[in-house]
């Protein structure tokens, strides 16, 4: 885990296949990580077990908590750490009866206060904000301002997690803003993995020394 207030969150490209455990295995090993959430779709479960099996490793072997997007049933099938459920996805009740207490329950709560308090109460670990900027990983349907981060961080004490389009060059206003997380994909995976973490923890840690 980082000193930093804030702390880097990454998912997954589409693509696990082929050669992506060593480029996870470069990005975990540039510096600080929270977490990893596996992120594929209109896979059968088990290739996506199949594929999610050498990440897993490669997390817990760095005590890197390893999520499952979408998905109960392949969390508790890999017994991963945690899910990442959307609107649609299930409950966290139902999520926390399946993987058990010590699992680390996350949802997507687009740019609305009331779900995010809706999801705190039925017991989630965490609330996801965004999509803060416009995402090259998916359709950008809600937009979050910073101030949605700066609000939840003065009232609640459940870690929230900025997502959408977050780059090294953007960044900073949503570290200031009382993120817990900021959640990234093609800022790594879109070039040097290595050179991206490095990258977005100098900025994280400038506009943290900044705020």
């Amino acid at each position: 885990m980082s000193d930093l207030a804030t702390q880097l969150y990454l998912i997954s490209p589409l693509d696990v296949g082929g050669a992506f455990p060593d480029r996870l295995a470069r990005a975990l090993d540039a510096g600080p990580v929270a977490a990893f959430q596996f992120r594929v779709k209109d896979l059968a479960e088990h290739d996506a077990a199949r594929l999610a099996e050498p990440l897993l490793r490669l997390c817990a072997d760095r005590e890197v908590a390893f999520i499952v997007n979408d998905s109960i049933a392949l969390a508790k099938r890999l017994g991963a750490d945690g899910v990442h459920l959307g609107q649609d996805d299930g409950t966290v009740a139902d999520a926390r009866a399946r993987l058990g207490k010590g699992a680390q329950i996350g949802v997507t709560c687009h740019a609305s206060r009331h779900l995010a308090m809706e999801a705190g109460e039925a017991g989630a670990d965490y609330v996801a904000f965004g999509a803060f900027f416009p995402s090259s990983t998916k359709d950008t349907k809600h937009v979050a301002d910073p101030e949605l981060l700066a609000w939840w961080s003065r009232l609640f004490e459940l870690p929230c997690v900025a997502i959408g389009g977050i780059t090294a060059t953007n960044c900073g206003p949503l570290v200031q803003a009382g993120a817990d997380f900021l959640a990234v994909s093609h800022a790594v995976w879109g070039g040097d993995e290595a050179e991206g973490v490095r990258v977005l923890h100098a900025a994280m840690a400038k506009a943290s020394a900044e705020g």
